[in-house]
């Protein structure tokens, strides 16, 4: 089994942000030397609430590149619709070159309005078609601009290279390849580096419905899932299963592909874990789900009762009961085994640092996490148990 950290970098107190910055550090360097597999980093913007403090993933990607030697580091996730696919495309590259090729990739089309209509308008969360037309436009050029010596490409909303300019340096050699020999008009582009990882690195999709599910299956993406509980999980999972094997023709195992996200505090006791980190983690979740509500958090046939308010349901008992890993090691690793026994789950993401929870506190659930749980699980493929 896999065990990624999800550094969803949080601000509630408005500290000073290179403080942030040396925390994430400092935790991404124990993860390295720990036995860690991967550390992720989230994107968002205009979060003066504290809730998301990242705006750029893959400029935190970099620092941590610089700071750390095997672990592998993705972005859950770039949110592409807000970027140029080509100015992506590069720096994703060469990120891939200055980290050795150790560089996940994710991708989201966004979910904040807020962010959306001030960095672009066409990709308006309240437009979905057309967000998702973008994304997969956005997507399909970066995978070019990767894989191809020289790449082309027409849609909707990205043309490349823009038609009629012609390219006639005496230092740049005419060819075929790139242009129209005739009118030198230039007919293919092509990115400077492309990625280390070749034809591309790992791409992975965050992802909630099951349009989206079956878009990532279909598209050589990885899934990543984060809120239903176990139960509720086990549809998501076998559709990734059944339309990746439908489209790739061949037998594709349960959990294969899956990445799911955790909410996790490891603790002495239950007691200490819900005083340490409930209070953070139901804030966090009030967030989230102020647009979301708690319908995702549903068991399988769960009906829940109706509420004057759509979140007076919401406390850390109700998430400890459907998707936390919280409490003991003892605790936490009967969870994760239920969940290898329902999803064949393989690959774990988990994040303590909720909003307002000092980093020394979480640190201590980490470091329990990773010395009491995570060897528990090590040697293990899903429901595959590890050698003796």
């Amino acid at each position: 089994m896999k065990f990624g950290y999800f550094a969803n970098v949080t601000n509630r107190r408005n500290r000073p942000f290179g403080d942030l910055m040396k925390e994430q550090v400092s935790l991404a360097q124990y993860c390295d030397g720990n036995g860690w597999d991967s550390i992720w980093y989230t994107e968002h913007h205009f979060s003066y609430e504290g809730f998301e403090a990242v705006p750029n993933p893959v400029l935190m990607s970099t620092w941590t590149a610089a700071h750390t030697n095997r672990i592998r580091i993705g972005q859950a996730a770039n949110i592409i619709t807000f970027w140029h696919p080509l100015r992506f495309a590069e720096d994703i590259a060469m990120l891939d070159h200055m980290s050795g090729g150790r560089i996940d990739v994710g991708v989201g089309r966004g979910i904040y309005g807020r962010e959306a209509l001030q960095l672009n308008k066409m990709a308006d969360t309240r437009n979905p078609a057309q967000n998702f037309r973008i994304f997969a436009e956005a997507l399909e050029v970066v995978r070019r601009a990767w894989s191809s010596q020289y790449f082309e490409f027409k849609g909707e909303f990205f043309n490349f290279p823009d038609p009629g300019f012609v390219w006639d340096h005496g230092m740049s050699p005419k060819s075929a390849e790139y242009q129209d020999m005739t009118t030198l008009e230039l007919q293919k582009l092509t990115v400077v580096p492309r990625t280390l990882q070749q034809p591309t690195p790992p791409i992975h999709q965050v992802v909630d419905g099951h349009l989206a599910i079956q878009y990532a299956a279909e598209n050589n993406m990885g899934a990543m899932m984060w809120i239903p509980p176990t139960n509720a999980l086990k549809p998501r999972f076998e559709l990734y299963r059944d339309k990746k094997a439908a489209k790739e023709q061949r037998d594709v195992k349960l959990g294969e592909g899956v990445t799911l996200v955790r909410d996790m505090f490891c603790a002495e006791s239950k007691a200490e874990a819900k005083r340490l980190g409930g209070d953070g983690i139901v804030d966090y979740l009030r967030w989230v789900c102020h647009w979301r509500g708690l319908e995702n958090h549903r068991h399988v046939g769960e009906e829940l009762p109706k509420t004057e308010n759509k979140l007076d349901l919401l406390s850390v008992d109700f998430l400890d009961e459907r998707n936390l890993l919280f409490g003991t090691p003892d605790e936490i690793s009967a969870r994760i085994e239920e969940m290898i026994d329902v999803l064949n789950l393989r690959n774990l993401l988990v994040w303590s640092d909720f909003p307002g929870v000092d980093h020394d506190v979480a640190m201590r659930s980490v470091k329990l996490f990773t010395e009491e749980v995570m060897p528990r699980f090590k040697g293990r493929v899903g429901l595959q148990k590890a050698a003796e």
